[in-house]
């Protein structure tokens, strides 16, 4: 498992990173969004629980790489009963995202626009979230670039010591190569057992994103990956 301890060789090493920053221009209203609602919705930087951003105690669901809000909006609509914290550092997409739980009046998410590691390691204390979503994260097809995907055995070993017990990890790729990566790599976590076959349909929870449907149109193959939490 992952040690929190901060080692002096860490410096030196690269560490796993969930985003590669893209930039993208803001439109007015996503820049008057983040300056006037970002403060309502943001998840304080400084909170070392992630279960007290919410005035209530609740089932906590992360999404990471949220991106526009599109699935999170969809998924806090549907399970109100459910505390939601979305993580994206695309300002573009926050910015929609944010105009979106507005208009809905949303008052179970927060978002975090910070790399979802340090969230996690730093914001997240062990056994504490029911739900870990992740979305068509970047593939990064090519073979040099492999080290640069999220889902390595350090960012795997760290999730599931932050997931409750019995808790879920969900992950969805359109690309074949990552998703038979991912097996790999999970299948080294111990504590995350498979839900059925390696990849299982899409659970009824998922809403499809944007870029699902364009893997769809692209002619690529969808895969859920389901790991349920069995440490004790």
């Amino acid at each position: 498992m992952i040690n929190d301890a901060t080692d002096p060789s860490d410096a030196r090493r690269r560490r796993v990173r969930s985003f590669v920053r893209r930039p993208g221009r803001l439109t007015p209203a996503q820049a008057r969004a983040l300056d006037e609602l970002l403060p309502h919705y943001a998840l304080d930087p400084a909170l070392t629980d992630l279960r007290v951003a919410f005035d209530r105690r609740a089932p906590l669901i992360v999404e990471i790489g949220c991106g526009n809000g599109e699935a999170l909006i969809e998924m806090a609509s549907a399970e109100p009963d459910r505390n939601f914290i979305g993580i994206e550092v695309h300002e573009p997409g926050v910015g929609r995202l944010l105009r979106a739980l507005h208009e809905r009046q949303l008052g179970n998410v927060r978002v975090a626009m910070r790399d979802a590691v340090e969230v996690l390691r730093e914001q997240a204390v062990p056994a504490s979230i029911d739900g870990l979503r992740i979305y068509f994260p970047d593939p990064w097809p090519k073979k040099r670039h492999h080290k640069r995907r999220l889902i390595q055995p350090e960012f795997v070993a760290l999730a599931a010591a932050r997931l409750a017990p019995d808790g879920l990890l969900h992950l969805a790729t359109d690309w074949a190569a990552y998703a038979a990566w991912m097996v790999e790599v999970l299948a080294g976590e111990a504590t995350l057992h498979s839900l059925g076959q390696p990849f299982v349909a899409v659970p009824e929870w998922r809403p499809r994103t944007h870029f699902e449907r364009r893997g769809t149109r692209r002619g690529h193959a969808i895969f859920d990956l389901l790991y349920r939490n069995i440490a004790l």
